[in-house]
């Protein structure tokens, strides 16, 4: 028998959340925090979980560590919202309480049917006492874990579905991540997996009644793109079949693939009756984010039919920092996303909602090297170039984005805590839309054909465009989200 860390209870929990009261206190009060992006109130927050919209309420969960900002221990958190401004922090849900997940409750998605709410989720294992012990093919036990909610707020036993040595035999231990869609009267299950070469693929399941699932098929590259494949999400959208995921061990283009881990879409046509399956070359793979902070993103379909996607805004494993960290708190939820296709491409546009946290407009013209200066440091702006040969923006003082020769680069400067340039190629530049936060920007290109999502560390707030350009520049000022406790 293996040694186990030691599980943790909800009582345990809040006997801790008790005690760090004052923590809490000196966190809040952090000018580094962020106004409109949802948070951990102390310690660590990454991939968001379970999203979905039931009974006109959306939750959002999301991975946890409450005490720690380094994220050693995996809770889901729970976010509750009905407008996307107004938000209940309804505390944690799932602990690493059990056999089949006491090393922590990893990521996981939710999947609504009839009144019910269904979680699949992955229970992590680590066999660290072992003598054969290793990271990649026995290190670990991954756990298939299933539960139901009539409300998203109380959670039924916590069902085991499958365990490591339900996968296939040529896997290695790291199989994670489930997300479910649906096709007629059948269920689909994908996991992220890395095989025992190294090589990063898809796993699929398919299921009958959500509880008895066998193994289906694999999507695998046509060539190796990465040793591991994580947070696959299987959806169609306008049409297309896309599937997005998170190819770690890809090596940089150029200035493609930049970041220590990526974010990408494909369009994939899948024969479900048939198990045969056409994707993209890997030249056709589309990053989903050019910034320094953007991974682990799950979208789920809302009762008004959007598809809408919330990504994690940072990012494993990368070399640079969160100057938060010493402050007792690391990272961020992005702005949710309402996905479309164009052209191929997957689109993303910050969701309506967020207009209602504007406070204050003010429209303007650029031409012949004019400029419109601001010093707001919480602001979104909207540029709509006329032409534009080059152009260079100061988004906070000390950051810029320029844009010459059909290369637009966004540069942090000093500002970046290790962070210092990345950078898209377009054809022409014709809109953009940034939102700045304290210590964050998430950047949308050209309707949101490309994005840009950094954290960002400049303590004073600069607004100017400069350059061989012409078109119209709105300024709003942006109130904080609400964020209130559970009663």
């Amino acid at each position: 028998m293996f040694k186990k860390y030691n599980k943790v209870l909800k009582e345990d929990y809040e006997k801790w959340y008790a005690e760090h009261e004052n923590d809490r206190e000196a966190v809040a009060k952090d000018p580094m925090r962020l106004k409109f992006h949802l948070m951990p109130k102390t310690g660590w927050l990454n991939d968001p979980n379970g999203l979905c919209q039931f009974c006109g309420t959306y939750h959002i969960y999301y991975q946890y560590t409450p005490f720690e900002p380094t994220g050693e221990l995996k809770l889901w958190g729970h976010y509750t919202t009905k407008d996307f401004v107004s938000f209940v922090d309804e505390g944690p849900v799932l602990f690493p309480d059990s056999e089949f997940d006491a090393h922590g409750v990893y990521s996981g998605s939710a999947f609504v049917k009839g009144d019910t709410i269904h979680y699949f989720y992955t229970g992590n294992l680590k066999y660290f006492d072992r003598d054969d012990y290793d990271y990649i093919n026995s290190g670990r036990g991954s756990n298939t874990i299933h539960v139901t909610s009539k409300d998203g707020y109380q959670f039924s036993k916590k069902e085991l579905l499958m365990t490591t040595d339900d996968y296939p035999q040529d896997m290695s231990c790291h199989v994670r991540d489930p997300k479910i869609i649906q096709k007629g009267d059948d269920y689909y299950m994908v996991q992220g997996a890395r095989d025992k070469n190294s090589q990063g693929l898809i796993l699929m399941f398919h299921s009958k009644d959500l509880t008895h699932w066998e193994y289906f098929d694999r999507i695998v590259p046509k060539e190796p793109f990465g040793y591991m494949w994580e947070c696959p999400d299987l959806f169609e959208l306008d049409g297309q079949m896309m599937l997005v995921t998170c190819p770690q061990g890809v090596e940089a283009e150029g200035i493609n693939y930049q970041n220590v881990h990526q974010c990408t879409a494909i369009r994939i046509k899948y024969d479900f009756e048939n198990k045969s399956y056409e994707i993209s070359g890997n030249d056709e793979f589309q990053q989903l984010d050019r910034g320094f902070d953007f991974y682990a993103p799950q979208t789920f379909e809302d009762e008004q039919g959007r598809r809408i996607l919330i990504g994690w805004m940072g990012i494993p494993d990368a070399q640079y920092t969160n100057p938060t960290t010493e402050r007792g708190w690391q990272h961020a939820l992005t702005i949710p996303r309402e996905l479309h296709m164009k052209n191929g491409r997957l689109i993303q546009q910050p969701i309506r909602e967020i207009e209602k946290l504007r406070k204050g407009e003010l429209v303007c013209s650029f031409s012949d090297k004019g400029r419109m200066e601001s010093n707001l440091k919480l602001y979104e702006a909207e540029f709509h170039f006329t032409e534009c040969t080059d152009a260079v923006l100061t988004l906070k003082k000390g950051v810029t984005l320029s844009y010459r020769d059909g290369l637009l680069t966004l540069d942090l400067g000093d500002c970046g805590a290790g962070r210092t340039t990345r950078s898209v190629r377009i054809g022409e530049l014709r809109d953009l839309r940034i939102f700045a936060d304290t210590t964050s920007l998430e950047i949308f290109v050209n309707g949101g054909e490309e994005v840009f999502t950094t954290r960002v560390y400049s303590s004073q707030g600069e607004l100017s465009i400069d350059g061989d350009c012409a078109g119209t520049m709105k300024i709003y000022c942006l109130r904080p989200l609400e964020i209130g406790e559970k009663e």
